[in-house]
């Protein structure tokens, strides 16, 4: 279970997400690697909004392939190259996670690997852990 962690003896968050969260034993975790906003093919667009979409994009769908989504995310650090887009990236965020809110830091950056970046997404998730199959099960 993940358990979204409050307390009144730290500042509450300035938007949608949580103090802290809580991994109980017996979850297997994922760490997806900074996402960034380009297309599959490589493409990077020169929208900030269109970035910090596809950035949201790739990297649920890393999460997808470990058969997760965004109500198991726990902690999300997003990168931005510009103070004005924190409000894109809050309404972004905010729409990819659908009311889920995780632990959360956003980093405002001089700069990414390359100039065009407007954006870097990485997160943490955990699931439940499947039960390992028994040996009646296996045969």
């Amino acid at each position: 279970m993940l358990k979204p962690i409050e307390t009144s003896k730290a500042p509450k968050p300035f938007s949608a997400y949580a103090q802290g969260m809580e991994i109980s034993p017996g979850h297997r975790v994922v760490h997806v690697s900074g996402q960034i906003g380009v297309t599959v093919s490589g493409e990077i667009p020169a929208d900030p909004a269109r970035q910090h979409q596809l950035a949201w994009e790739n990297a649920l769908a890393v999460l997808a392939a470990a058969g997760m989504d965004q109500r198991n995310v726990v902690d999300a650090h997003v990168y931005i190259t510009d103070p004005a887009h924190v409000a894109l990236y809050r309404e972004t965020r905010d729409r990819f996670m659908q009311g889920h809110k995780p632990a959360a830091t956003l980093l405002i950056v001089a700069g990414l690997a390359d100039a065009r970046l407007v954006v870097e997404v990485d997160l943490v998730a955990a699931a439940e852990a499947e039960a390992p199959a028994t040996s009646a099960e296996a045969s």
